[in-house]
């Protein structure tokens, strides 16, 4: 997208009509995900509570793994970004190669790290569960590994489109992808009766057509940031630096709040499959109206970053106000509906009596937290990693995480027997936490002074 701004002279830097384009397709792409991933859940219920349970398990297991290479991928964007904003193409198509390879070659280690130890690495993480269980982990995990490389290929793709300003490509191969996806579980899971391994076929499948889609489109040479030359190992280390000031934090910030996030799904565990299953289904619900919010994220990588490279920071936070107002408006009108239809869309999922009770709770208790704290606890600090500001954000994602969603979880649900509603309010206190550190962060401007490129 080559007139993705405008000569600064006229006081604006995006063409009109700019944040618009940029911001529906990734909300749409945001609503086919969620939809999608309720859709296969929805077909997995008909294996069982264990197979629901023991995906959500593995699930919780490889956000961690995708979020190491993911990190990389918001450094790349950052950068590739910034560079754009400062009309140093040639720079931005640099970092872009060297965001490619790095995650490849990193999905590509993790891959054959954890291949030979997934059942201990379940096992592990979660202590001793059901054999069942673990039997259907280790089978969906084997999937979930090989897919990865091909993951880190798309998001890194993705990611870089976004940096353009261009997110209607993301959106056409993640449609793809998805009718791919769903389309694998019918037949796998209904007509060749592979249960859970038919889901992670499926889910592997359509994650390697994602991959070449996007690869093929990375060579357009109408496109600002184009790559012919596909040698993951042409490391530049200069231009890699530069990815990992932004990819590190960001990586340590995302591990280290996923693997306390595993440690909070491991005292759900404790509690039984039916708190598994409702907690999986209320995580996937509540994430339905995260869907603005995910999107307006991925948005700020371009809009903050162009800017800040460009070196308009009144810009930077004319714009990020928009944007975070925005979040909120849509955060609302999302979440209200749910909050009332919540026993109807529990009972959609089949799940038994004790477990709907339970998600309907989960549902609306999140409802209210997700309306007053989501927005400036979880978008506000990506329009500071965009400036480079990433350091900040880990530090207080770290602190906050490990006191209140891992430490406040254990005293209410452990140690005062509130189950998974304790897990629950641990998490709303990370949330609210999050939200005063940010917000008097951004209000101080010391991000406005970090250099990235």
């Amino acid at each position: 997208m080559h007139n993705s701004s405008r000569p600064l002279t006229d006081g604006h830097f995006f063409e009109s009509g700019f944040l618009f384009k940029l911001i529906v397709p990734l909300m749409l792409e945001q609503l086919l995900n969620v939809t999608i991933g309720m859709a296969d859940i929805l077909m997995v219920t008909t294996v069982g509570e264990a197979a629901v349970s023991a995906i959500s398990l593995v699930d919780s297991i490889t956000i961690l793994i995708v979020t190491l290479f993911g990190a990389f991928a918001t450094g790349g964007a950052v950068v590739s970004s910034q560079y754009l904003g400062r009309k140093d193409d040639e720079s931005a198509n640099i970092a872009a190669r060297q965001l490619l390879n790095l995650t490849v070659l990193v999905a590509t280690f993790l891959l054959v790290l954890c291949m030979p130890f997934r059942r201990e690495i379940i096992s592990t993480v979660f202590g001793k569960i059901e054999s069942r269980l673990l039997d259907y982990g280790s089978t969906y995990f084997l999937y979930i590994l090989l897919s990865l490389p091909f993951l880190a290929a798309y998001n890194s793709g993705a990611a870089l489109f976004r940096s353009m300003g261009n997110s209607r490509i993301s959106l056409y191969v993640s449609v793809a992808m998805n009718i791919l996806n769903i389309g694998g579980n019918a037949f796998f899971i209904f007509v060749m009766k592979m249960e859970v391994a038919g889901a992670g076929l499926s889910t592997l499948i359509s994650r390697i057509i994602g991959a070449i889609l996007m690869l093929a489109f990375l060579r357009n040479p109408k496109n600002r940031i184009t790559i012919h030359s596909y040698n993951i190992f042409n490391i530049k280390g200069w231009m890699v630096r530069k990815i990992l000031l932004v990819g590190i934090p960001t990586g340590v910030e995302g591990s280290v709040f996923q693997v306390g996030k595993l440690l909070v799904q491991g005292f759900i565990a404790s509690f039984g499959t039916a708190s598994l299953a409702a907690n999986a289904i209320a995580g996937s619900v509540s994430s339905f109206i995260n869907i603005p919010g995910g999107a307006i994220s991925m948005a700020s990588v371009t809009v903050i970053g162009q800017t800040i490279g460009a070196r308009r920071t009144d810009l930077s936070v004319y714009y990020a106000k928009r944007l975070l107002l925005f979040a909120y408006a849509a955060m609302f009108i999302l979440a209200a509906p749910i909050f009332f239809l919540a026993p109807t869309i529990a009972s959609f999922f089949n799940l038994g009596e004790e477990a709907t009770k339970i998600a309907i709770i989960l549902f609306q208790s999140s409802m209210v937290a997700s309306i007053l704290f989501w927005p400036s606890a979880f978008v506000l600090p990506n329009f500071l990693r965009a400036a480079g500001d990433a350091k900040f954000t880990m530090i207080v994602s770290i602190i906050s995480m490990w006191a209140f969603r891992v430490g406040g979880s254990y005293i209410l649900a452990m140690n005062l027997g509130w189950g998974v509603y304790g897990v629950w309010i641990g998490m709303y206190m990370d949330w609210f936490a999050r939200s005063i550190a940010f917000i008097r962060r951004f209000a101080r401007g010391k991000w406005k002074h970090i250099q990235v490129i």
